[in-house]
């Protein structure tokens, strides 16, 4: 057996059934012959986006395997290598390399040398008798810990070379580590004393499937819930006790009980310091459980800190909690504290969220969106910049996985591929990414993808022919140059693709698009739904 074929039948035994990619790559081949399905995409990172996806939605059941060629391949990898890091995400990454004698010689990019500070581990091979090993290694790493990508270089001399007669491979063991019961005892007496706890979760949520036990915790403690972007659908937002959730644009019941709070526990969350997360406070205790220890005093102090897999800490903090309260403490000062925030809050947006106005509103846009979907059954995600702070505050999630959150290091078109990944997991799904006008001019190409692929997504264009969120910072550019202004007719370009294309302009047209996109999807056509917006800049931001 040659070294490719060995690879693709390493992945397949450890369940990996899509490869996205870019030719040329052999291994693309190699995994085609035994139907592990491989989509071309027109842009790398694109095809990392998509990977990225495929891990979310299937709580990393099912990995996303990325592979490129070498050299300019791999260099416009990059990006999409950092978002998978700077998220979080496990991904299988497999570069083609130069050739062996040639990989370490200037100019030639190196995958395995260049990419080590954005993975969890770069290695390339460089014997056909060390494969097994050097992915087994790198499936351990990535079904084991925090997660994050991880690069196996392939050097082109590689792919022909004979494995030994004797190799064999065996898929690697999956662990969870629980935190140190003394410790699970403190945060238990912290939480059953606080009269005003907040529970802040985060993406660790989702890998652990935590979900039932998240809510049970809140409910036992009547405690107030909200979530970091990535965190968002872990718990139901329409529940009375859902705060909903946080980045740079944020509901007001968030803010209110964050700043009012006696002790905030973070379950499966960094706490990351980004201008797209949520600032804690001062003064109130802080729990911080993570399954990654580097995370612990990073950037926010802790008054305990709980290391290990979100569903084995939660499981944990019920046992004891159990014994120390018992019955459930009263919801419903807690739910009339939220409800009367939000309400006041959703009637300050109320003219913006209800308008009738043309150009159309894009917070009226996305309300009609909310409005027409089947939320449950959808999964939605934002890009970076107007739409993901537009979309976040005022979706409301309810079921785990419905919505793709992200913002750490927010790279423009980022949603696409993300959405398109999502539909390759989830098929049954409809599956939206939101777009700004901005977003789309870097990966719109790739929308042709969806066409030629066959993967029916809904992209909902919000355009307003600007950079809108740059207007206040680029004042005499916009003035003597027009440096903010952006242009296209992203309907046709999606018909021209072979996909569903429509402009709307009219807010009684919102909702009749909106079903007509959703008939095509099932139909097996991607629809691109181009709305035209105003400048929209204000953002819930408080």
């Amino acid at each position: 057996m040659k070294v490719g074929d060995a690879i693709a039948e390493i992945m397949k035994r450890e369940g990996i059934k899509i490869l996205t990619g870019y030719p040329v790559n052999h291994l693309i081949e190699h995994c085609a012959a035994i139907d592990i399905r491989p989509v071309m995409v027109r842009q790398e990172r694109i095809g990392l986006h998509m990977a990225d996806a495929i891990s979310r939605v299937t709580s990393a059941q099912q990995l996303g395997a990325f592979c490129m060629q070498h050299g300019p391949g791999a260099e416009n990898a990059y990006g999409g290598v950092a978002q998978c890091f700077g998220e979080s995400i496990p991904v299988l990454v497999l570069p083609m390399g130069y050739p062996r004698r040639i990989a370490h010689v200037p100019p030639n990019y190196n995958s395995s040398v260049q990419m080590r500070g954005i993975t969890k581990s770069a290695e390339p091979i460089m014997s056909a008798a060390e494969v097994p090993n050097i992915m087994r290694r790198a499936f351990a790493r990535l079904r084991n810990g925090r997660g994050g990508p991880v690069i196996v270089e392939i050097p082109t001399d590689m792919f022909n070379e004979e494995m030994p007669a004797d190799w064999s491979y065996t898929p690697v063991v999956i662990t969870r580590s629980g935190p140190d019961p003394v410790d699970v005892k403190r945060a238990a007496e912290m939480l059953a004393k606080a009269r005003r706890p907040v529970i802040y979760a985060g993406t660790g949520v989702h890998w652990a499937k935590a979900w039932p036990q998240l809510k049970e915790l809140a409910e036992l403690l009547a405690a107030a819930v909200t979530s970091s972007l990535g965190g968002k659908s872990s718990f139901p937002e329409d529940h009375p006790l859902a705060l909903g959730s946080g980045g740079l644009a944020i509901p007001k019941p968030v803010r209110h009980f964050l700043d009012n709070a006696d002790v905030i526990f973070g379950i499966g969350c960094s706490f990351t310091e980004t201008n797209f997360g949520v600032k804690m406070p001062k003064g109130p205790k802080i729990i911080h459980a993570t399954l990654d220890p580097d995370h612990l005093e990073k950037d926010q102090h802790c008054d305990i800190g709980l290391v290990g897999d979100a569903a084995l800490v939660l499981d944990a903090l019920l046992v004891e909690l159990r014994g120390m309260i018992k019955e459930a403490r009263p919801h419903k000062p807690v739910q009339d504290e939220i409800e009367a925030i939000r309400a006041t809050w959703l009637a300050e947006w109320a003219p913006k969220r209800d308008s009738d106005a043309s150009p159309l509103n894009p917070y009226r846009v996305l309300r009609d969106l909310w409005r027409t979907v089947d939320v449950d059954n959808t999964i939605i995600t934002h890009d970076a910049g107007s739409p993901r702070d537009q979309l976040s505050p005022f979706w409301v999630s309810r079921t785990p996985l419905s919505y793709l959150g992200w913002g750490k290091t927010t790279q423009l078109g980022y949603g696409l591929g993300l959405a398109m990944g999502a539909k390759l997991a989830a098929p049954d799904k409809l599956c939206i990414n939101v777009w700004g006008d901005a977003a789309i001019g870097f990966t719109g190409m790739d929308f042709e993808t969806a066409v030629r692929e066959r993967i029916p997504i809904m992209s909902i264009l919000l355009n307003n022919f600007s950079m809108a969120i740059e207007l206040k910072v680029m004042p005499i550019s916009t003035e003597k140059y027009r440096s903010t202004d952006i242009s296209g007719d992203y309907a046709a370009m999606a018909r021209a693709f072979g996909g569903y294309g429509e402009r709307v302009e009219k807010v009684e047209d919102i909702i009749p698009a909106i079903l007509r996109g959703i008939a095509k999807t099932k139909e097996g056509i991607p629809v691109l739904l181009e709305f035209i917006t105003s400048k929209e800049t204000q953002v819930s931001r408080l």
